[in-house]
């Protein structure tokens, strides 16, 4: 098919030019756009790397955990103003996140590029992929990331700045975040690859930081966005998913119930996108709006991309056809294949 009108091959164009800016971007923009554009983005885009144009919410809101909130708490002083910083940082999140919504996470964020260009390589290397995991293996994970947001990104700074746990747990998240690692070797940096001997709590964090972002890469060689999954920012998102001008919306037939070629072309395996047959809007907290869905539905209209009531992309059967070709074409023309060794890839799932 026409690699314009292949929405995955867009879509890694939109990803290589939003990771150029925002670990790039500072050397065009100058240090003082650089510092920083909205200090609120809705993806993990570092401040490590101070080549980047902008980063990510994260980082404010522990600093203002640790250093107003917690502060405030510990001394009594004006709780107004410890939480003010937080809520004009929320707002200004909200107002970007209102524009794009979850396809931050699906199209913009760095370090979910990283992981997908990864998995790509796992693939044209002909490594066995693990294209799904079990349910019941989802369902075990997906509460991870809301214990990492309240626990790292709220919790641990708040306790920090009121002096009940050690002030070097004052940005846990930052600490062990792979984005820190990769954004900054991105740019030639490699202060962040290191063992801090400060302490001991820095040295415990700075060795998670190292083997998280070590696994994550390797991980995602053969198993589809493995950080996404536990991700705090995802679960962000999440809370103001219904907020977002973009969803994902499912007007479900019968044939629906017999088909699930959609939850097998999902990174995230979501399987509700093929089991939910009531709700219309099917964000779903996990769903990072990458398109991949709609691309690999074969019946007209059912699963679209919406920009408040507008469709931006909409399932249809001629793409589909097109794009399930193109497909088993990507997945035969890997190292295994081309040197007659591998297997013949299974026809009919969507990688």
């Amino acid at each position: 098919m026409n690699a314009l009108k292949n929405l995955s091959v867009i879509r890694k164009l939109v990803q290589i030019a939003t990771f150029s800016f925002f670990v790039y971007g500072g050397l065009v923009t100058g240090y003082y756009l650089e510092d920083k554009i909205s200090r609120s983005l809705p993806a993990l885009s570092c401040a490590y790397d101070h080549q980047g144009s902008d980063y990510c919410t994260l980082i404010p809101i522990q600093h203002q955990m640790h250093h107003r909130l917690g502060t405030a708490l510990a001394d009594g002083g004006n709780l107004l103003m410890g939480v003010m910083p937080t809520l004009i940082t929320l707002g200004i999140f909200l107002v970007l996140f209102m524009l794009l919504s979850k396809a931050f996470c699906g199209w913009i964020c760095p370090l979910g590029t990283f992981q997908e260009f990864m998995h790509m390589l796992g693939q044209k290397l002909g490594l066995q992929r693990r294209e799904s995991l079990e349910h019941t293996t989802v369902k075990k994970v997906r509460p991870v990331k809301w214990f990492v947001l309240v626990l790292l990104v709220f919790g641990f700074p708040v306790l920090a700045g009121m002096g009940m746990v050690n002030h070097d747990l004052g940005n846990p998240f930052c600490n062990i975040c792979p984005s820190r690692i990769l954004t900054t070797l991105a740019v030639g940096d490699t202060t962040q690859l290191h063992v801090d001997t400060a302490s001991t709590t820095t040295i415990v964090l700075s060795l998670l930081a190292v083997f998280l972002f070590g696994l994550m890469t390797a991980l995602a060689l053969t198993l589809r966005q493995p950080f996404c999954r536990v991700c705090p920012m995802l679960a962000l998102h999440a809370v103001f998913r219904k907020l977002g001008l973009l969803r994902l919306v499912k007007n479900a037939t019968p044939r629906c119930e017999k088909c699930g070629i959609c939850a097998d072309a999902c990174p995230m395996d979501i399987k509700e996108i093929h089991t939910d047959m009531q709700r219309h809007n099917v964000t779903f907290e996990d769903c990072t709006l990458c398109g991949r869905c709609v691309e690999f539905c074969p019946d007209k209209d059912v699963l679209q991309l919406k920009y408040t009531k507008f469709p931006v992309f909409s399932a249809d059967p001629q793409y589909f056809k097109a794009r399930k070709q193109a497909q088993k074409d990507w997945e035969q023309s890997n190292m295994k294949n081309l040197l007659g060794n591998g297997r013949k890839p299974a026809e009919g799932k969507a990688g």
